[in-house]
């Protein structure tokens, strides 16, 4: 029991050693993606994800281009004669509802547009909280204090009375329109956080040498501190989208978020909560299709920052745990015999 203490540290300090031999002569991306794809959850979501993105391109189309699936999302000639009663069957998968329109087109056409809502939340938010952060981070004093301030106070807004306010503006008919309000609503959290790494990154030696060679503010901020936060902002850029699609149900279920003739997963869900009880496949599959993207998103981001800092992962796995005590034993066997022969000589 008393060399447990010592196995278990000649064990971290030999999975240590593995990982640095696994990255020896890697550039940075390269380690970064290494790691990422060893982390199984995030590759089996990244695959997951892609495969809801292509299904609902390629099913119904997009633009003008018609998909392979044989029956319409929306428009003239959506509705057809109920089959089944409206049941799922081999000519419609998820069913129809009441008035014969075809729910899997439906879905696939709300999940592009909760997609495309996710997509440009994720765009205004990243735009405005790195923009925010990095001033406040690398200005600090007045400028600091002015834009923590105002971030503060976008942070007590009520999110979900405020997107409702900014989603009626829009319109709801617009799905691009809708995501960069929504942008707007939630970029704060992630100013804070990029704030915060540029105060440290602000007191590094290469920072102190970019000034001294005369380099201006913003080169200094863009060309040589925003890319040691690349990985802080990805990580919860992710984690941000995962949000901001629940948002977009929840504004969407309460009747202020996408509108018709749009549709988008959390409409279908308000639209067909009534036919909960008598038709359930109708409430089922949209809700079924936000819960696999919230879910995907989140365990890429869990993987995204595993890669990048993989000082906060939470447990190794066993077999890298076996491996490097393999690794350890003959390292503690040899330590007597060096140590007897150091006292010898």
């Amino acid at each position: 029991m008393s060399n447990t203490p010592n196995d278990a540290s000649q064990s971290g300090a030999a999975e240590n050693q593995i990982e640095l031999l696994e990255v020896e002569g890697l550039s940075q991306g390269q380690i970064v993606r290494r790691r990422f794809f060893h982390h199984k959850g995030a590759v089996v979501a990244l695959v997951f994800l892609v495969g809801i993105v292509a299904l609902a391109i390629t099913s119904i189309g997009v633009g003008g281009w018609d998909g392979w699936y044989a029956y319409k999302a929306s428009g003239q000639g959506s509705t057809y004669p109920l089959v089944n009663g409206g049941a799922p069957s081999p000519e419609h998968i998820f069913g129809q509802d009441e008035a014969g329109r075809d729910v899997f087109a439906r879905v696939m056409q709300g999940t592009q547009t909760s997609l495309l809502v996710v997509l440009s939340v994720g765009v205004i938010a990243t735009v405005a909280g790195v923009l925010f952060g990095a001033l406040s981070g690398y200005y600090r004093g007045r400028v600091d204090s002015w834009l923590m301030r105002f971030t503060d106070l976008v942070i007590t807004m009520p999110v979900i009375v405020i997107g409702a306010v900014l989603a009626l503006l829009s319109g709801g008919s617009n799905a691009l329109i809708l995501g960069a309000f929504l942008g707007l609503v939630l970029w704060p959290p992630l100013a804070r956080l990029v704030r915060g790494e540029f105060l440290s990154l602000r007191e590094r030696e290469f920072v102190d040498a970019a000034r001294v060679a005369g380099a201006s503010d913003s080169r200094i901020i863009f060309k040589h501190m925003l890319p040691n936060a690349v990985g802080v902002i990805i990580v919860n850029v992710t984690l941000l989208m995962s949000s901001a699609i629940l948002l977009e149900t929840a504004l969407s279920y309460l009747g202020v978020g996408i509108q018709a003739p749009a549709t988008s997963l959390g409409k279908l869900i308000s639209d067909y909560q009534e036919a909960f009880a008598t038709r359930p496949w109708l409430f089922w599959w949209p809700g079924l299709f936000i819960v696999a993207i919230a879910l995907c998103v989140n365990f890429i981001g869990d993987g995204l920052r595993d890669a990048f800092d993989p000082r906060q992962k939470r447990i190794p796995s066993e077999r890298k745990m076996a491996r490097a005590q393999r690794v350890a034993r003959p390292t503690a066997t040899a330590t007597p015999g060096a140590t007897g022969e150091a006292g010898a000589s």
